[in-house]
């Protein structure tokens, strides 16, 4: 009995969905779960606690938003979930 490890993993845009507004910590930064994106797949955290300067088209300072994070759910060859997804905590 043998299986073939070269296959792809298949996980579901809705699993991913469903985790939309879960609290998670991720590298230490306590943050929330606000959108999936279906290239990759990937999840965008955005941190709760922690705002940045975001620059506008020249490089000025603008206004203060939250920091976000683009976590990828497959590894490249997509055989294996993430260590990035692996590592996020839920709260």
């Amino acid at each position: 009995m043998s299986e073939n490890m070269d296959q792809p993993l298949e996980i579901s845009l809705d699993q991913l969905r469903g985790m939309i507004g879960l609290e998670v910590r991720f590298l230490g930064w306590r943050c929330h779960v606000i959108e999936v994106l279906e290239d990759g797949p990937s999840l965008v955290l955005q941190e709760s606690d922690t705002h940045t300067i975001q620059p506008d088209q020249y490089g000025n300072a603008g206004r203060r938003v939250p920091r976000t994070h683009t976590i990828p759910v497959l590894t490249g060859d997509r055989l294996a979930l993430h260590p990035d997804f692996l590592d996020l905590e839920l709260l």
